[in-house]
């Protein structure tokens, strides 16, 4: 919170010690706890180690220094805190007198400032969209957003995995099975059509290892993925693989066709999403380029031959164990392609950082990717990081793509779409708006969003639809609503309503002042979200300011206020509160709305 008090008394503090200024540390002020009647808080502990000076004896000094400050009605000192009230015109002027001043605390100075290249997504094109990739878009976005928010140059990118056995598997049942069908002719989404061959696959794959188990009672112990070649449709599914490595012209023909109907569908998610990506790449156009790096570090000694041929890494002194970088007969495993195109997104953005939205799954591998990185020798490898998060679960349990048994991401945005516009209507007395579609779209999906933005990226999140689209509560829904209030309210009052000078003075009420001194904290929330790669953060504040606007709202007549400077002030006061909330929405890619 950037009161001018702060910068006064750290002024004023330094003089009354006898130190340069700038050995005083920046004053920042918190908000008092609940009970205190104090507004801001300032901490003697902070102060404490660069003095060296004990605590509740600073404490007493910067106490006695705000008595005398003409923007303080009173300060208090318990043990090492000074407690302060601020006079209402010096607390409305701090906090919300300036429009801009608070969107643009939000951004971190020029010297902090990164570019960072973040990636997620990756979706395979084998399948559609489920809702754990709809959890990696929206905390991906997010991030992105946040990050922004604080002033850094972020580059979204995506990797599409479009190349590998998962995608013969479709590939191959739907030559075996298809009938020539297509999204036209089927009717359906191109990614729908394709992962439902994904399934058939799947289907006729456990009915062959079925049989093959009944005839061959010695392999009934075996897991599944150990006899995937001992079935008819594993062995072709492989070959199949093999012949696209060859570039046989018509398994390519085949896989361009229906890796094109998918990421046609793909689009299609994204869009409806709100996902961006500055640069979208695809594997089977990045996985050999860390070929080139192996056989390089292998020169270098970096890495080592098997017996058999196979290029290794030994990691054991950072306890990875050892890791294969090149199959026996030269081909690219996924570490190999993730080495290629990591460096491949560091000479073509030149970041400071780069992130990876990945399930908490893949830790391990990011761990091994970024140690065989700093062995290589790359001093940026120090700024990659891994940001994991945990799974979303069903009632029924984990989801799993092969057998059918996901939330389809499309289905999911049809459903949540269904129940935001069955909630609209029940609360428009029969009446439904104009635009109730495109209101029932804002806010199902940003009921889905802020339900999985809300916690911790690492928590594993069990999905409950009707809880996340209620109008009450912790709910995306919430507030939206508060900040249509607000739009409502400011309608009313007329096109002039913000006109002319405001008379902060005239405010002084728990309510208005809580309401001022949440708004003052957004910039504090984005930072410390983008800080932390943590959207909870930034969706609790906004969960906080839209109550603190509740109780403001309840407590404080504004458009019926009994004179024209409190209702003014009211009114500008409810402005501000608007603008957090809409800015706060937009950096977690959410929509904000004018009506609900």
């Amino acid at each position: 919170m950037n009161f001018q008090l702060l910068g006064d008394l750290r002024g004023q503090l330094a003089a009354a010690l006898g130190v340069d200024a700038t050995t005083v540390p920046v004053l920042t002020a918190d908000l008092c706890p609940p009970g205190m009647k104090a507004d801001i808080t300032l901490n003697g502990f902070h102060l404490a180690k660069a003095l060296r000076r004990p605590p509740p004896v600073l404490a007493e000094t910067v106490t006695a220094l705000a008595k005398q400050h003409p923007d303080v009605a009173d300060a208090v000192c318990v043990k090492a805190f000074i407690n302060i009230t601020l006079k209402p015109a010096a607390l409305f002027r701090d906090t919300v007198g300036d429009p801009d001043a608070i969107a643009n605390a939000a951004r971190l100075p020029e010297a902090e400032r990164r570019r960072i290249v973040i990636e997620f997504s990756a979706p395979n094109t084998n399948k559609p969209q489920h809702l754990g990739h709809v959890r990696n878009n929206t905390l991906g976005m997010a991030t992105s957003g946040i990050l922004s928010a604080a002033g850094h140059l972020v580059t979204p990118v995506n990797l599409i995995n479009d190349r590998g056995i998962h995608i013969c598997k479709s590939m191959l049942a739907y030559q075996r099975f298809g009938n020539g069908e297509t999204p036209a002719s089927s009717g359906k989404k191109g990614d729908h059509l394709v992962g439902d061959y994904y399934v058939r696959f799947d289907q006729e794959y456990r009915r062959q290892l079925a049989d093959l188990k009944a005839a061959r009672p010695d392999l009934a112990g075996k897991e599944s993925d150990e006899l995937f070649l001992e079935t008819e449709i594993g062995r072709a599914a492989q070959d199949m693989l093999l012949a696209w490595e060859k570039a046989d012209p018509a398994v390519r023909q085949l896989w361009a066709t229906m890796n094109s109907w998918v990421i046609s569908g793909f689009n299609e998610t994204y869009a409806r999403m709100g996902v961006r990506f500055d640069q979208v790449f695809l594997e089977s156009q990045t996985y050999t380029l860390g070929r080139d790096i192996i056989q390089d570090g292998l020169a270098r000694g970096v890495f080592q031959k098997r017996a058999d041929g196979a290029v290794i890494i030994d990691l054991e002194s950072d306890k990875l164990g050892q890791k294969v970088v090149l199959r026996g007969d030269g081909t690219s495993v996924y570490i190999t392609q993730d080495i290629g195109t990591t460096l491949l997104k560091q000479r073509e953005f030149s970041p400071d950082r780069q992130l990876w939205v990945v399930g908490d799954e893949q830790i391990h591998h990011f761990r091994v990717l970024f140690a065989i990185l700093r062995r290589l020798g790359y001093a940026w490898a120090a700024d990659c990081h891994h940001m994991a998060y945990g799974m979303v679960n069903l009632p029924s349990g984990r989801m799993k793509s092969r057998e059918g048994t996901v939330v389809d991401a499309d289905d999911l945005f049809d459903e949540m779409t269904t129940l935001a516009r069955q909630a609209i209507v029940e609360r428009s007395d029969g009446a439904p708006p104009a635009d109730l579609e495109a209101r029932a779209q804002a806010i199902g999906l940003g009921a889905l969003k802020f339900m999985l933005l809300k916690v911790n990226p690492k928590t594993t999140i069990l999905f409950d639809p009707e809880a996340s689209v209620k109008f009450e509560g912790d709910t995306g829904p919430y507030v939206q609503y508060a900040g249509a209030r607000i739009r409502s309210m400011l309608r009313k009052a007329g096109p002039d309503a913000l006109a002319g000078v405001v008379d902060w003075s005239v405010l002084g009420e728990p309510a208005e002042k809580e309401l001022a001194l949440r708004c003052a904290g957004y910039g504090a929330a984005v930072r410390q979200a983008a800080a932390d790669l943590d959207s909870s953060g930034l969706a609790t504040y906004l969960l906080d300011l839209a109550k603190a606007f509740s109780h403001f709202y309840h407590d404080c007549p504004v458009l019926t206020a009994p004179t024209p400077a409190l209702r003014r002030a009211r009114l500008e006061l409810s402005d501000r509160a608007h603008r957090v909330l809409s800015a706060g929405l937009q950096a977690l890619t959410i929509t904000p709305l004018d009506s609900m």
